[in-house]
């Protein structure tokens, strides 16, 4: 599973929360509210730094047992320490763990384990940024297991393939290609499912009988996201020049003239994403 820098997910959190479904959230929290909960067993996949937990702790109206998974220790680690540094501006009736998993590798005992320590609880499954790395295999498994555990399923900011950049360049549409292109090579699940993630992941939940909601959830990128707009055109030309080195020059030319227009305050992007809700 490929990995993530502490100052990538700050730069990202921050139009990650101003981007999501609030919609699909209130379908959520109604689909839990039907077993008249005090408490919601939540298990939050790729959790990073805990910005999925953030977002969410306010917005559901129980009481929460969450357990954040990761690959990464240190993100982990650093997700355990916000929450400790959070204190008193906590939501209360919320208790955090946490355990190191190789999501492509995983044997799904820590879900199961997550839904027995409280089996009067119903399960929330979520994660954020995560399914169009996955393979489409992967999420078969994941929407079986999910219906096994008769579990809520809430994914956020899944990319769709969609990218905009303002002002216009000759070579917007090469690096979108290119782009959706390197999305689809593995990123350890197999082949990475991509843009066509919320597809894949709406057909499986649907074939569990799930009951699937989508929503757009893009990222609207303008002066106040610059460092962000410029960690995200560099990704970029790095994921399209390793996809074809043939056309390095063009790549070139195109990342300067973005950079040019982040600098001086004229460039604008969005980029497509899709939140998912499956009750």
């Amino acid at each position: 599973m490929e990995a993530f820098s502490t100052e990538w997910l700050a730069l990202r959190e921050p139009a990650d929360h101003a981007a999501r479904a609030t919609r699909l959230v209130t379908l959520a929290v109604d689909a839990l509210a039907a077993y008249a909960p005090p408490l919601v067993t939540v298990v939050d996949l790729a959790a990073g730094t805990g910005s999925n937990l953030r977002y969410l702790t306010r917005r559901l109206p129980f009481g929460q047992r969450w357990t954040l998974l990761d690959h990464d220790q240190r993100l982990l680690d650093k997700a355990t320490r916000n929450w400790e540094l959070a204190g008193e501006a906590a939501p209360h009736g919320v208790t955090v763990h946490s355990a190191r998993v190789d999501l492509a590798r995983w044997d799904y005992s820590v879900l199961t384990d997550a839904a027995r320590r409280a089996p009067q609880a119903p399960l929330l499954v979520t994660a954020s940024a995560l399914l169009d790395l996955t393979s489409v295999e992967w999420l078969d498994e994941l929407a079986a297991r999910c219906r096994a555990l008769r579990a809520v399923a809430l994914f956020a900011l899944t990319y769709d393939g969609g990218i905009t950049c303002e002002p216009p360049h000759p070579a917007n549409e090469l690096l979108r290609t290119l782009v959706n292109r390197h999305q689809q090579t593995d990123k350890g699940f197999g082949h990475a499912a991509g843009p066509d993630a919320v597809q894949a992941a709406a057909g499986a939940f649907d074939r569990e009988g799930y009951a699937v909601y989508r929503a757009r959830s893009d990222w609207r990128l303008g002066t106040e996201s610059q460092a962000l707009q410029q960690q995200l055109v560099n990704g970029w030309a790095l994921a399209a020049a390793d996809v074809s080195p043939a056309d390095a020059a063009a790549i070139a030319e195109w990342l300067a003239h973005r950079t040019a227009a982040i600098d001086n305050g004229t460039s604008r992007i969005v980029v497509g994403h899709e939140d998912v809700v499956c009750i």
